[in-house]
């Protein structure tokens, strides 16, 4: 799964709804399965048993519906976001950072809760989400979520747990007596700048930040100074999950944010890696299942949310991702996530955790902030030594 934010999308740049968002009416009654839905999906989201057998949360579903799943794989939020503008599709597994501009763009419609049965099953932590809930109105169901986690290499940390991000933003010393200089990376997604904000609300509280996501722009240039020393560190600036898995086996890569997927694979591959949340707390992700605003297919589309809130298909999901599943009743008696899977993956660190959300204008905590698209903009300017 790749968030990468890399433009502003159209209508959308300068982001600044709170909660005036006029909502459309929801569908009232579920009718007759139309045959068909299309989603919109990161990779491995939507599997169907042709990578591994054991893996199918398909196949059922179209045999007791009827309805025909389609799926389009989406490598970003953005590509994600102009899919969706573009139209056609059903549903949309959107992450945090994409799903208020989707309501903000009207791309979405407001979801009928008690159309959907299950809903009720979804951790209470969830149930109202910052990221797809707007004045009390649910544009979605949560689907997937995860914290983005601090890697690391054991052998480099003398097998201690590093308990704070300073290892990857403030040029050190490391417990192996080298430097961390090109040694750790860093996420290539505006949406980073949150973690730099997350660091700086701990380390240097006269700032003010109340949330990472808001920031004035006293905050702003500081969490953007920080991210530019810590360019002098960074080795790459990483989005692809498999390649960042790569460096850290075969580069000398010892420390970076990363997600529970490349550190199960990494573990699973019998590799000196571990991971932890540093006192400072953690970023995450919450993706959403969200409903076209003109879809074509809302009844097999409701039908299909019903589904992905049944605890199989969550736990399924969940193991095969290296996420935690959204209804906890997955966690217990999943063959495929094992019982300690959900504790692997985050499950008691939720409030622990930042979820992604779009930065927008007229914010909660401040009276003004700095919107979406300059994060974009100055973000890639960073990267490119700016």
């Amino acid at each position: 799964m790749t968030h990468l934010l890399k433009s502003c999308t159209a209508g959308l740049a300068c982001l600044s709804f709170a909660t005036q968002v006029i909502a459309a009416e929801p569908l009232k009654a579920l009718g007759k399965g139309e045959g068909a839905v299309s989603i919109v999906a990161w990779a491995g989201y939507i599997e169907r048993g042709e990578t591994d057998k054991n893996y199918d949360w398909v196949t059922d579903f179209e045999k007791e519906t009827g309805c025909k799943v389609s799926v389009k794989t989406a490598a970003t939020s953005d590509e994600m976001v102009s899919l969706m503008n573009e139209g056609g599709f059903d549903l949309v597994t959107a992450s945090g950072d994409a799903s208020l501009r989707l309501i903000a763009g009207k791309r979405v419609q407001p979801i009928n809760t008690d159309l959907i049965p299950s809903f009720k099953t979804v951790d209470e932590r969830l149930q109202k989400g910052p990221w797809y809930t707007v004045g009390d109105v649910h544009y979605g169901v949560p689907y997937l979520w995860g914290p983005n986690v601090l890697m690391y290499n054991t052998d480099a940390f003398k097998d201690k747990a590093p308990t704070s991000w300073n290892v990857v933003f403030e040029e050190q010393t490391l417990p192996d007596g080298k430097s961390n200089k090109g040694r750790v990376q860093a996420y290539d997604g505006a949406i980073y700048l949150a973690d730099a904000a997350l660091y700086l609300m701990a380390h240097k509280p006269d700032l003010g930040i109340k949330d990472p996501y808001e920031l004035t722009e006293d905050q702003y240039k500081a969490a953007l100074d920080l991210l530019r020393g810590q360019r002098k560190l960074v080795s790459r600036y990483w989005h692809d999950a498999m390649i960042q898995i790569d460096d850290f086996k075969n580069e000398g890569v010892v420390a970076s944010g990363s997600w529970p997927f490349q550190v199960n694979l990494l573990q699973a591959d019998k590799q000196k890696i571990a991971s932890t949340f540093p006192d400072e707390g953690v970023t995450g992700w919450a993706d959403t299942t969200m409903l076209h605003a003109d879809s074509e297919h809302p009844n097999c589309a409701y039908m299909w949310m019903e589904h992905s809130l049944q605890a199989k298909v969550q736990g399924d999901a969940a193991a095969w991702f290296g996420a935690v599943p959204s209804v906890p009743a997955a966690c217990k008696g999943n063959e495929l996530m094992g019982d300690a899977g959900c504790a692997t993956n985050g499950f008691d660190h939720f409030d622990k955790i930042k979820f992604w959300k779009t930065p927008v204008a007229k914010c909660a905590t401040q009276s003004e902030c700095v919107p979406y698209h300059r994060w974009v903009s100055d973000y890639i300017g960073v990267i490119g030594g700016r």
